[in-house]
């Protein structure tokens, strides 16, 4: 099943439909989308967005961000919520390569998971009440939006293995994200050669610091994030067929 959508600009728009919850039941297919930055979409990029019917977008990134590079055109969907979910940012092109990437990525996605509560439980509530089809985006659609996939497919009850390899899809954009940056920063070095990479590690290794810290995905979001257990409720109802 091919679950990217083409476009022209954009690398990584995803459908987030077909995962099995554990209940026996899949998320509905043509609802919920993931994707990189929609401040890129123009010409046929936006009439092919358009076709898909979006009502609702939620854009991760921080305003400054959404300053210089745009967001997706105004009249194109019916609700834009700008949540900035990450409150420490940091320059992934500049990283030292003699870290380890797949541990430092987790961690800074530690970071986002304490610091970006109000943002994280805006956004599920968004989903649980929006009618859809709904899209979730940061710049390259890989770390801001893979948490957030994570987060919700865990509460939908999609096992750790398909949230992986979900997360790990973006690997196929990644030869274009990096030529993306290069096209941005003509002769700036890019030293960090895991720029782009999103590997099953980093996700698996979020996960399991999730539940060594809080116990377990659902404690963390019901009591770090304060999300209502209705609010799952809602989401389950509402994406699981």
């Amino acid at each position: 099943m091919d679950r990217h959508v083409t476009f022209e600009r954009l690398h990584n728009f995803r459908d987030l439909g077909s995962y099995r919850a554990a209940d026996g039941r899949t998320v509905k297919w043509r609802l919920l989308y993931r994707s990189d930055s929609l401040g890129k979409l123009a010409g046929a990029d936006r009439e092919r967005f358009r076709s898909l019917g979006i009502r609702t977008v939620i854009d991760l990134r921080y305003p400054w961000e959404i300053d210089a590079k745009g967001r997706v055109p105004h009249g194109d969907v019916g609700a834009y919520h700008n949540l900035s979910v990450e409150h420490r940012p940091y320059d992934q092109a500049d990283i030292s390569p003699a870290v380890d990437p797949w541990r430092y990525l987790a961690d800074r996605f530690a970071e986002v998971a304490l610091d970006g509560t109000d943002e994280l439980r805006r956004a599920l509530e968004i989903i649980a009440d929006d009618e859809g089809p709904l899209v979730f985006h940061c710049a390259s659609g890989k770390d801001r939006t893979g948490l957030l996939a994570a987060v919700l497919l865990g509460l939908l009850g999609v096992g750790d293995d398909d949230i992986a390899s979900d997360f790990a899809l973006t690997e196929l954009a990644t030869g274009r994200l990096i030529a993306d940056w290069r096209a941005a920063h003509p002769g700036r070095e890019l030293r960090w050669p895991g720029y782009g990479r999103a590997p099953e590690d980093v996700i698996r290794l979020f996960l399991a610091d999730l539940t060594g810290t809080y116990g377990s995905l659902r404690s963390y979001v019901t009591g770090h994030v304060g999300l209502e257990e209705e609010v799952i409720t809602r989401l389950r109802e509402r994406l699981l067929e």
